[in-house]
């Protein structure tokens, strides 16, 4: 039997496939319907230490080839998506879940943090540094100094499984210099990768998206290529312990496929997510199963990371 399941940490999946934050995990409706879906779990919208209503509208628009967005964080707060996950692990049927977090600021994220921390929730949770956090001041995770400074921090306190969400790196140097930085901590995995941020897409002549004149994060088919780098990067570089989550321009099998070829231990969907709804893991799940079953293999360690180069 060809099987999809996964693990990540001491946490054991029966689906390597889920929703990426940001896509139908803004309420407790959309979470439950992910939940009852094929995936193999939910990360929820990542929650600030207040609830926050995002940027104006029109935020978030499909074009043919994925989206572009500039969403603002909109979210219910922390505490909303903390007390759901909280209340779902008391079914033994329910599966394990992501937390993804982060503040306005390092002192909320710490806030945040430890208020989870103290928390019954036994889950997994995700630190997206990914958000731009400061203005002028890069996303967090460009801001290598500011990572370590945050990632020393939290470990003095946090002692829960915790990935941090990375925005996509493009530079080879880049990726060495933020695995070392990651490998220095006890991470139960990364994710990778966020949209490309500030693309900018126009119909006629005129942007698409309202925030920040036009200019916003790109995802879809326009993001597989650097999706699959920088997971490949990192699986080349971080110790083992610490896992990788693939996002990014994974719309049908052979692309969950391509995300586990290089390196990846979790798949997740977002923009193909959007534009179809859950029963794309059904899909997805099936499509990924065929393509195992024709090269003989059982399950996703049989071909994790083994992606072949030319000599």
């Amino acid at each position: 039997m060809v099987s999809t399941a996964t693990k990540i940490g001491n946490f054991s999946f029966t689906n390597c496939l889920m929703n990426a934050a940001g896509v139908y995990c803004m309420t407790r409706e959309e979470l439950a319907e992910i939940e009852a879906s094929t995936a193999g779990s939910f990360v929820t919208k990542t929650g600030t230490l207040e609830a926050r209503p995002g940027n104006p509208e029109p935020r978030y628009v499909d074009v043919p080839l994925g989206s572009i967005n500039s969403m603002g964080l909109p979210n219910n707060g922390f505490q909303y998506y903390l007390d759901y996950v909280t209340e779902l692990q008391e079914n033994p049927e329910s599966k394990p879940h992501f937390l993804s977090l982060v503040g306005l600021s390092p002192e909320e994220t710490h806030l945040i943090l430890k208020k989870v921390q103290e928390s019954d929730y036994k889950g997994l949770v995700e630190l997206n540094l990914s958000c731009p956090n400061v203005p002028g001041k890069p996303q967090i995770a460009y801001d290598f100094e500011t990572t370590e400074t945050i990632l020393t921090e939290v470990f003095t306190y946090f002692t829960k499984p915790l990935g941090i969400k990375l925005p996509p790196y493009f530079d080879i140097v880049h990726f060495d210099q933020a695995a070392a930085i990651f490998n220095q901590f006890p991470l139960t995995f990364v994710n990778c990768v966020n949209s490309i941020g500030n693309g900018l897409l126009i119909d006629d002549e005129t942007v698409l998206i309202k925030p920040k004149n036009g200019f916003g994060g790109i995802g879809g088919d326009y993001i597989k290529p650097t999706a699959l780098a920088n997971v490949h990067a990192f699986y080349q570089r971080l110790k083992p312990e610490i896992q990788i989550i693939g996002t990014g321009g994974v719309k049908n099998g052979r692309d969950a496929f391509e995300h586990i070829l290089c390196g990846a231990s979790m798949v997740q969907i977002g923009t193909a997510l959007q534009q179809e709804g859950p029963s794309i893991f059904d899909r997805v799940t099936e499509e990924l199963k065929e393509i195992m079953a024709e090269k003989g293999y059982q399950t996703i360690e049989d071909f994790r990371g083994k992606l072949n180069y030319i000599h």
